[in-house]
């Protein structure tokens, strides 16, 4: 799946109060599920349920949570040229008459979302077991430093997406139930294209598959991280006397860092930066933490491969 869905997934975030698709979109992702995203998709490892990561007590899962219907409604660069009432002829009826439209998608990227019913379910005691879950996910069980939880798995009784894969895409859309009029025929179950340019994707999904969800991620504290920036780039200033006496040579020591890019980075090597047994169980709380996903996560799933 290439950066054409990247607006999609961008938009569902914003207009569903943070729920994301799944990557690829027909995945399924339940509550207790953890993953991590490589090479911009999400690669399921276990739930912590099923895994008995959580003890049977600490189980506490909501029953079904109905969401708001215009919220899982929604589109971008979408425009309809033609909407209305047109006739036809059918070979056993004769005359027919039936709703049309027209909708023009402006760019690449470009989509149109409806969803009917959709519900939700989630980890009612997340803040009891999220400290357990990093004591367990990064010492006693497992060692992960990069990991996302599963808390709320959403679905709809059916939804529909159609994205555009260039500018100017289009798609002819009629519908023979009468009670539709002039109103949007977009996802019903009546609808039928006539015909399409330029869309990449058209799919209408009639199953509650749990493709949309919220989740945690692990992160590393905010103390600790500005502690290791300060250290590093003290250490780093002093690199020139080292050069300069440990090889012979006329090199050039300056460096110019860029505080932000370290930032940026130091989440990922920061921790492999450790005196051995620094990370442990007993101190394991005061390294990690717990953040909701967010748009910086759909970078993530449509950055550059090898990441």
């Amino acid at each position: 799946m290439d950066r054409t869905y990247k607006n999609f997934y961008r938009q569902f975030y914003l207009k569903t109060g943070g729920f994301l698709p799944t990557k690829p979109l027909n995945k399924n992702l339940f509550p207790g599920d953890y993953f991590q995203i490589k090479n911009g998709e999400i690669i399921l490892l276990g739930n912590i349920y099923r895994n008995a990561i959580v003890a049977r007590q600490d189980v506490d899962i909501s029953g079904v949570i109905a969401l708001n219907d215009s919220n899982w409604n929604f589109s971008d660069g979408i425009s309809k040229p033609y909407s209305g009432r047109a006739h036809g002829h059918g070979a056993i009826d004769g005359q027919i008459e039936f709703s049309k439209q027209i909708l023009a998608f402006a760019n690449k990227g470009s989509f149109i979302f409806r969803a009917e019913d959709p519900e939700s379910v989630k980890i009612n005691n997340w803040n009891d077991i999220q400290q357990q879950l990093i004591i367990k996910l990064t010492q006693t069980l497992f060692s992960f430093r990069e990991l996302y939880v599963v808390t709320e798995s959403a679905t709809a009784a059916n939804t529909t997406l159609a994205t555009a894969g260039e500018a100017n895409a289009e798609l002819e859309l009629a519908s023979d139930a009468e009670s539709f009029g002039l109103v949007d025929i977009f996802g019903h179950q009546n609808t039928k294209t006539i015909q399409s340019k330029d869309i990449e994707y058209y799919h209408r999904e009639t199953k509650r598959k749990p493709a949309y969800f919220k989740a945690k991620k692990l992160v590393v504290q905010d103390e600790k991280l500005s502690y290791f920036i300060s250290d590093f780039i003290a250490k780093e200033n002093n690199l020139s006397e080292w050069t300069d006496s440990f090889f012979d040579s006329n090199f050039h020591n300056d460096i110019d860092y860029n505080t932000q890019m370290i930032m940026q980075n130091a989440q990922g090597f920061y921790l492999d930066m450790l005196q051995s047994n620094e990370l442990n169980p007993n101190t394991a709380l005061l390294y990690f933490k717990w953040v909701d996903a967010n748009l910086d996560d759909v970078e993530k799933l449509f950055g550059a491969y090898g990441n």
